[in-house]
């Protein structure tokens, strides 16, 4: 039963990855403070231009690296809808680099965080 059931994680987590297209979902690779490109309906102009990123926080790509200068690219963050400064809002527009995102979960650190116990009163 373990097996069958642990067959696919471990052949998703094996599985090539492949080129970064506009469209695709990636991942924030830890906790991450990225620039934001535009500003969101009705925002004051003395609010910061960065914001940070969850760990596995959840991207679209909205240009390819390819377009961009010096291997960066443009994602839309999902995830969040409010607006909760430090952190990105659901709409925005970041400027990352490769090094910053994954293309899939880690599924190691998700199944460990699912039966570890939160410590946390």
């Amino acid at each position: 039963m373990v097996m069958v059931g642990g067959a696919p994680m471990v052949l998703y987590s094996m599985a090539p990855l492949g080129p970064l297209r506009e469209g695709d979902t990636v991942f924030s690779d830890g906790q991450q403070r990225v620039q934001m490109l535009g500003t969101s309906e009705g925002s004051a102009t003395q609010e910061p231009d960065t914001c940070l990123l969850d760990p596995g926080n959840p991207l679209t790509i909205a240009q390819e690296p390819t377009n961009q200068a010096n291997g960066t690219l443009v994602a839309k963050v999902q995830g969040h809808s409010g607006k909760e400064w430090p952190f990105c809002p659901s709409p925005a527009e970041v400027l990352l680099t490769a090094h910053q995102i994954v293309q899939k979960p880690d599924v190691l650190r998700v199944l460990k965080e699912s039966f570890t116990p939160s410590l946390a009163p």
